[in-house]
């Protein structure tokens, strides 16, 4: 899916002032970053690594793995297709409602797909199981005891762990370590969650070294481009300038929960920074419209989720004072 993600400000012609839309937090300072990398150069002038072994070694160390164990991609998006690809005819189990991408990745590889509520209704005769965690929309995070379980009970399976929000919570999680010894999990991390830059397209995968060796064989040549491993580097080196204020984000996720839930607005319960939300009438569409026309405000339109419907919407906690305004928004939109 190429359109229907989120984060669209694009289509709106400058008009957003407040996104809502993707599940970070967009108040991140990044004029260092900005600054190192126009005094870098952008690494225009040369090609830069075919197989991106210099960013791979810097963020094994970071993660507490070996090289062999990792694989950085253009985005996390790019490891699912490899990934899919790598498994091209297998038979597929996705957890649904989920990250789309995960679907059309085993669609276009010519998967047989199977699309599950649980973790707990495992098909039977399936080579890999896809599941976000926190999960994207819901933002619910698995209780890791009973996922552990279903990893180590099912070790002819492999499980593809999305992980790029797990920074965004305080519940526990699979780690690059258990990742590895495992032996059957590919574990998905992004850098455009943990450092707030969607525009830089770095991401990466962590497993087992056979498992990422399989994968890295579909990947193309000069795949992450010069500026996003310059970019993905320095942050890599000032990680520790950039942190995530975990509990208070989930706390004014929460809030708006609560301020919705008086609107008449359903929302599903959350383990992070984003609810998904349902209205009581109309469409989120015409909600979407309405808040960024009138006020500059961009949240998700959530009805292309697989099993969600036209009713659903997604926001990610902000500031306090831009998640007030979103609540007068709607509450604006819900009494016209």
């Amino acid at each position: 899916m190429i359109e229907g993600h989120g984060d669209d400000l694009y289509s709106y012609g400058g008009k957003i002032k407040y996104n809502f839309s993707s599940n970070i937090f967009s108040g991140v300072d990044h004029s260092r970053l900005t600054n190192y990398m126009a005094s870098f150069g952008m690494g225009l002038d040369s090609y830069p690594e075919p197989n991106v072994i210099s960013l791979e070694e810097k963020l094994a160390g970071c993660l507490g793995v070996n090289r062999d164990n990792v694989m950085v991609s253009n985005g996390a998006t790019e490891a699912i297709y490899m990934i899919a690809h790598s498994f091209k005819n297998d038979r597929s189990a996705v957890v649904i409602p989920s990250f789309s991408e995960y679907e059309d990745a085993c669609v276009m590889y010519d998967h047989d797909v199977e699309y599950v509520t649980s973790i707990d209704d495992m098909p039977d005769d399936v080579s890999v199981v896809w599941l976000c965690n926190p999960n994207n929309p819901t933002g619910k995070v698995y209780p890791k005891g009973r996922l552990m379980e279903v990893i180590e009970s099912n070790k002819d399976i492999t499980f593809v762990i999305d992980q790029a929000y797990a920074d965004y919570t305080v519940c526990p999680v699979v780690s690059d370590s258990e990742a590895v010894k495992d032996g059957n999990v590919l574990l998905l991390g992004s850098f455009t969650k943990r450092f707030s830059v969607p525009g830089l397209r770095v991401g990466y995968m962590v497993g087992d070294k056979d498992l990422v060796r399989r994968v890295k064989s579909y990947r193309l040549p000069w795949s992450v481009g010069g500026p996003a491993m310059a970019g993905a580097k320095y942050l890599i080196d000032h990680i520790t300038d950039y942190t995530i204020d975990v509990n208070g984000l989930h706390c004014e996720a929460l809030r708006l929960a609560d301020e919705f839930f008086r609107l008449g607005i359903s929302v599903e319960p959350t383990d992070c920074n984003f609810i998904l939300c349902k209205l009581p009438v109309g469409c989120a569409s015409e909600l979407k419209d309405y808040l960024a026309l009138k006020h500059g405000i961009l949240i998700r339109d959530a009805s292309n989720f697989r099993g969600l419907d036209s009713a659903y919407f997604r926001v990610a906690a902000q500031t306090q004072d831009a998640n007030d305004i979103l609540i007068s928004a709607v509450k604006e939109w819900i009494t016209l």
